[in-house]
Formats: C-alpha cells, structure tokens, sequence
C-alpha cells in the first residue's frame, strides 16, 4: 500500500455531487455514514513508495508508478492497491483530485460547505485533461478505478469516450440515472464492475441491484455486481489490518478489480497487436 501524504486527498469521502454546486444532493452525516474516514493510513510511514510525483500530468499532480513501457493504463481515484494493479504491467496513475484537502473528522468546515469546492463532477473534467495527456504520451487504452467518491468520479468518466473499462467498489452517491441515463450520451458506455458491500448504507445491497437491472437494459456493455457478505462501505479501503476477515474480503476485492481490467484492457492489447 502507497503510503504517501499526497494521496491521503483520494482517500474514499463519503458524499458527491449529484450536479452543480447549487444542486447538491448530500447523505445525513452521522457517525454511522463515515466509516470510510475509519481505519486511515499511517502517514508517517515514508521510504516504501514504488513511484513517483509528477507535479503537472494534464494539469493536476499525481502519483506514478508502474511500466512506463506500457501502453495501458489504469487511472485510480484511490491509492489503495496502486502497487498491486502496476504489478499486472499497467502504468497506474494516482490524481490528487482534492488539490491537498480531503475532507476528515478534523475538518474546520461542515462537510456541506467543503463538498461545493471538491465536486466529483468537476474532478472528471480535470481527469479527462489527465487522460488526453495520458494518451499524447502514448497510452492507447486506460482504464479507471473508483472507491466512494471517486466512484463517482469513475462512473462519469464511463459515460464518455476517453477510456475503456471501469471499476467502482462501494461507491457513493451513484445514481441509477447514472446507469441507464435520458440519452446515450448520459449512460455508462464502457464495461463496468460494482463491488458493493451487504452493509453499506450508502449505496445498500437493492441500490446495488437496480445499478445491476438499468444496466442489464443496456445490451451493448457487460457488467458485473458483486455484494460482499458481512462488510459495510468502505470495506475495499478503509479496512481494519488486524481482522483476518476484513484483510481477505478487501483481497477478494482486489484481485476481482485486477481480472476485470486484464479482461478489457489485455483484449484491447491484442486487439491492438492484430491491427498493427
């Protein structure tokens, strides 16, 4: 696991904007609502980082790590499992899309206040700066991964064209609209996973479910949810260490995202491969 302050900022907050500032749509905040501010990482572990900071990748700073050989990449809106993902070949490209001030208990604001400047929905237009920029270095197919708000992030993205393959674990906020949308243009367009959890109470298990039906409608993409058992929102992430269970059940997680990616992603590959 990346240990770096700047990617404390993609640390799985439990809100996102369902629209403009003026519109937004927030959770009641309770203590039962914030488990993903639970568990955070040790920030003064330092000297284990596999990557590196670049300081202007399409306009935003980001952690980079992985083959920069490769011709695929995978963008996280996490820092969780960065390491693993860039193991599979990737090129894994973290955006500190909080600009250094991620919402936690020690906030000096309400969350209400602080979610109008750090709209999901704006953070996917600065991503798709980062992708464009992604592919002028030569990436031919990225795919992204979203935790809580940065599901979000994700699931905007996939209604465009800049990527290919999408991943979201306990999101936050994500509507069913999201899914099939008014109009091609406003549904997801790329495959999709949605790793849930039994006992999230942001997005519950028949939330999940009619993610699941709208998608289904759509024939042209395949999809995937999956509702882990005995876990609550932000059991990918924010998990506890010293619970064998929780480690294992965010293990599963993982390597579901990583088979998800190398499906699409390996496929565009050799698609690639036969063109050329």
């Amino acid at each position: 696991m990346v240990r770096s302050s700047l990617l404390t900022c993609l640390l799985f907050l439990l809100a996102a904007a369902l629209a403009p500032a003026s519109r937004l749509v927030l959770p009641t905040l309770t203590r039962s609502h914030l488990s993903c501010l639970d568990n955070p990482p040790d920030l003064t572990a330092v000297g284990n980082e596999a990557g590196e900071i670049v300081h202007d990748l399409g306009g935003l700073q980001a952690y980079v790590m992985g083959s920069r050989s490769s011709t695929h990449a995978i963008v996280l809106a996490s820092d969780y499992y960065a390491d693993q993902v860039a193991d599979e070949g990737y090129l894994v490209v973290v955006p500190d899309l909080l600009h250094g001030d991620p919402y936690n208990d020690e906030a000096k604001i309400p969350f209400e206040e602080w979610i109008k400047t750090h709209s999901p929905v704006e953070a996917t237009e600065k991503t798709k700066a980062l992708i464009a920029a992604l592919k002028e270095q030569g990436m031919s197919a990225v795919g992204v991964g979203g935790y809580c708000w940065g599901a979000k992030v994700a699931v905007e993205l996939s209604k465009s064209s800049e990527i290919e393959v999408v991943v979201i674990l306990h999101p936050s906020l994500v509507t069913v609209d999201d899914m099939k949308g008014f109009m091609a243009c406003s549904e997801v367009q790329h495959p999709i996973e949605i790793l849930g959890a039994e006992l999230d109470g942001a997005s519950p298990p028949p939330l999940l479910h009619q993610f699941e039906q709208a998608l289904d409608q759509n024939k042209r993409i395949d999809n995937f949810v999956k509702i882990f058992p005995g876990v609550g929102h932000g059991f990918a992430s924010r998990y506890d260490a010293n619970d064998p269970f929780a480690v294992e059940t965010a293990e599963e997680a993982r390597k579901d995202m990583v088979t998800w990616f190398n499906k699409y992603l390996k496929k565009h590959q050799e698609l690639s491969l036969h063109e050329s």
